[in-house]
């Protein structure tokens, strides 16, 4: 608990610059609405081919309260993977939220419930139920693999993915680094960072 804690308060900019870009979503999967909380939570993994939603529908009932239900859909925009229904049971279950690489509907109600869903979009057309596949296995979420119980940091900033085994290194170099830049003044980065481009625009063989 104390590691998901902490990861919830770090941003995706900071964790992004720890784990690099691969670890990233694509900047297709953003929250549904705004201002959302920062979502926070090891990952539950869902795999839904597209336009069929009967595993999330499933998950709901069997993801760890505090998980993130993670979901390729293999990036489908023609039909939704959840409704208002679904997200509000999600909530009431303490699941932390949703990640979706597809669509969902109902948005005005899931704003309303303050659910946090992170995803490509709307459309009013539900997905169908037929395809059942195992859950939590690895899936491919914006282009970034996800495993059952990664770390999952999601806001505005974007999506970021720190596998678990890295789960303590990380935490540990992401709050180095925020200490490190709060000790430092606005002066000394200015100066540092010019003299830093300088050195770099010299190497590139720029004289102006």
């Amino acid at each position: 608990m104390e590691t998901i804690k902490g990861f919830a308060e770090l941003s995706p900019t900071t964790l992004a610059d720890v784990v690099g870009a691969a670890q990233v979503m694509d900047l297709g999967i953003r929250p549904v609405y705004a201002p959302m909380m920062r979502l926070a939570g090891p990952a539950f993994t869902v795999s839904c081919p597209a336009g069929d939603n009967l595993m999330l529908h499933a998950a709901i009932h069997r993801a760890e309260p505090g998980s993130v239900v993670v979901v390729s859909s293999g990036g489908d925009l023609r039909y939704a993977l959840a409704g208002g229904n679904v997200c509000a049971v999600a909530q009431r279950r303490g699941i932390a939220g949703f990640v979706l690489d597809g669509v969902l509907r109902d948005l005005a109600e899931i704003r309303a419930m303050g659910f946090p869903v992170l995803a490509r979009g709307v459309v009013p057309v539900p997905g169908g139920k037929a395809a059942a596949r195992p859950l939590g296995e690895p899936v491919v979420c914006g282009g970034v693999t996800v495993r059952q119980g990664d770390l999952v940091v999601g806001d505005e900033e974007g999506v970021v993915v720190t596998p678990r085994e890295r789960a303590a290194e990380v935490l540990a170099a992401a709050k180095a680094r925020l200490a490190e830049e709060a000790a430092q003044t606005l002066d000394a980065w200015q100066a540092e960072h010019r003299a830093r481009i300088d050195v770099l625009l010299a190497e590139a063989g720029f004289t102006g």
